[in-house]
Formats: C-alpha cells, structure tokens, sequence
C-alpha cells in the first residue's frame, strides 16, 4: 500500500447520522434512491445522463470538435494537459464509451445492493452518514451508503466486510474515487479507498480496462471546454473568469501533500487524488501541511 502523507482525522468529528433508510432503487451507479436522492461521496461514476438528460453519445461529435480546436490550439488549455487527453477524445466514441460504462456502472451498483442487502436470507434496510454539508446544488444527499449491520455483526466484520457501498463501487473499478476536501473520509477509511482505488486500476477492472476512459469528472469538464471554446470561435467575447470556469478545483497528492493547479491534476495518480475549491485552497494548505507540486 502507498503511504499516505496527509492525516484528516480531526478529534471529536462526527459526520451526522441519517438512521435507516428503505433502499428503492437507482438511476447511476453513483445516484441510488432511498427516501431521497442520494451522491454518494468521494466516488464518482461515468455519466449515464449528461449534460441534463441528453445521452453522452451525443457528445461524440462534440469532443471530435474539441480534440481538432485543441490540435489548433483555439482551447484555452495547457499542453500537457491536451496531451493527456487528446488520446482519449480523438477516437470520435469519448460520449459512447461514458455512456456504456455508466450503464454498467448503474448494473454493478444495483447487483451490488441486491447481493449486499440480501446476503444470509436477510432484508436489510441502508445505514447513512452525511457530508458536514449534507446536500449539493441539485438536492442530493451526500453520503457514505452501507448495509445496515447489527452491533454484533460489526464487530466481528473486517472494515472491508461491512464497506460502504461507496468504497465497494470502487473496488469493482466501476467508480473513480473522487474526494473532495473538507469533506474527506476519516484517516482509515482514506486508506482504503486509495488501496481499492489503485488495485482496481492496477488489474483493469470496470472503467479501467479501456486505456482511453474519461472518469466521470473528466467528461464533465469536457464538455464544458467543448462548449466554452465554441464561444471563442464564434468570437463571443468570455471573460477570464469564464474561460477557465470548465476547470476550478485543484489537486492534492495525499502521498507526497504536494497540491497542484487545475489543469495539472493529471499529474497525480487517479488514485491518489484529493480534490479542492479554490476557495478552500488557503484553508487546506494551512490544515494538511500541504507543498507546491512540481
């Protein structure tokens, strides 16, 4: 296992508990239902609907688009960057290939509800535990979602035996882990999800197995680098602000501590990513110990 340098287990923190919920059903393989929608964090799945309701596939021709702006150098982006991507948007299939693995996302997280909330004959309901901000900008709940065990079946459970269905996802590859600072796993659980990430993509299961995926997050900004570059060679004028806007969180390597800008977080293993708002850079740098990245 790779060390983790970063400690985020503050004493006394306690993230609020949602009791028990009856499991209903799920739209993607990061989005299940209870009584409520639900984001399960620190994971993030490709996208079966995206942008809105459109079908990803749709987005095929678009990325093409993009890749041959990015080629003339007409998106606002930086060239390791572009090189890093190009390969996985020139292909002409970057919206088919999200749209297919969302789809067996969604599958691998439903059987994994059945088989999990079944197991022993049993019928067991969900246990939740929400973020320090429980919803975000859509409504959703977000939370870490597991079985709900008893008392005496915890304690003789090992901490992967009884995972969250989020850390499971990513065991199977088919979820990106996708943390995002402060609302960050406790210190043991952090390693397990930077362990099941990096076995997933080590052994090629679920998304990793093709070489030219785009985690859910990379397709999400995109599209957005798609749409804010046809601006600019519409020659609609776009702010700085706006023309940088597909691409706003940094990145943390939790085993070095070292954060790097937006448009370098492909430096650092998928793995080993912590994500960061801007706006929380200060306060991170401060509470992690954090160091530039090279």
């Amino acid at each position: 296992m790779a060390k983790v340098a970063i400690f985020w287990d503050p004493k006394g923190f306690q993230l609020d508990s949602l009791g028990t919920n009856k499991y209903l059903r799920a739209t993607d393989g990061d989005t299940p239902y209870v009584s409520m929608s639900i984001r399960m964090l620190s994971i993030d799945t490709p996208e079966v609907h995206y942008p809105g309701n459109t079908k990803p596939s749709k987005q095929d021709t678009t990325l093409l688009q993009l890749a041959e702006w990015i080629r003339q150098g007409k998106a606002p982006i930086n060239d390791d960057l572009a090189g890093f991507l190009m390969p996985k948007l020139e292909g002409g299939r970057a919206g088919t290939l999200q749209m297919e693995q969302g789809e067996k996302a969604s599958k691998a997280f439903q059987e994994l509800v059945e088989r999990k909330l079944h197991e022993g004959g049993k019928n067991r309901t969900v246990y939740l535990h929400s973020a320090e901000k429980p919803f975000d900008q859509y409504g959703r709940l977000l939370a870490y979602m597991a079985p709900n065990y008893t008392a005496a079946e915890r304690e003789s459970m090992s901490a992967v035996e009884r995972a969250t269905f989020n850390l499971l996802m990513v065991m199977e590859g088919w979820a990106a882990t996708f943390p995002i600072y402060p609302s960050l796993p406790k210190h043991s659980d952090l390693l397990l999800l930077q362990e099941a990430g990096r076995n997933a993509l080590e052994s090629g299961k679920g998304i990793w197995a093709d070489s030219l995926t785009l985690t859910g997050y990379e397709f999400r900004m995109c599209v957005k680098l798609y749409e804010i570059t046809s601006k600019l060679v519409k020659g609609t004028k776009v702010s700085s602000t706006e023309k940088y806007s597909w691409i706003d969180r940094f990145c943390l390597d939790m085993t070095t501590r070292e954060i790097f800008y937006p448009q370098d977080y492909f430096k650092v293993q998928p793995y080993n990513r912590i994500f960061i708002w801007a706006e929380d850079v200060t306060d991170a740098v401060g509470k992690l110990n954090l160091v530039p990245g090279a």
